[in-house]
């Protein structure tokens, strides 16, 4: 299976932004759906964005306006522009296919919104 690895995370204040990315072990991002999800501390993962491969993208209604998705597929990279970040941002951001196969997640990346 397809391995993820996620970069880019750290800590920022409310109302910065931070990009992600997320890198795959081969090339899929042409031929699968894939996905941004995030897990928040106490809570489960959720998926937050999607992207098709021709670049159709689809967001959980509280962060429409404020992430972006969006995918190199010749570079084999996925992205996640956050702004406007919020203290409910704070969480393991994590990509995978969309719906996720359990065996490829990684390890993720820490996103910290603190004052």
């Amino acid at each position: 299976q397809v391995q993820f690895v996620e970069s880019g995370g750290g800590l920022v204040q409310p109302g910065g932004s931070l990009k992600l990315s997320c890198a795959a072990s081969r090339s899929i991002f042409s031929i699968f759906l894939m996905g941004w999800y995030r897990q928040a501390p106490g809570k489960q993962r959720e998926p937050i964005a999607s992207i098709t491969p021709s670049g159709h993208t689809n967001y959980a209604e509280s962060l429409k306006g404020r992430f972006t998705i969006s995918r190199d597929n010749a570079e084999n990279t996925m992205y996640l522009q956050m702004n406007s970040l919020q203290l409910e941002d704070t969480a393991v951001y994590y990509c995978n296919t969309y719906p996720a196969d359990p065996r490829s997640w990684g390890q993720g990346t820490q996103v910290f919104i603190s004052s």
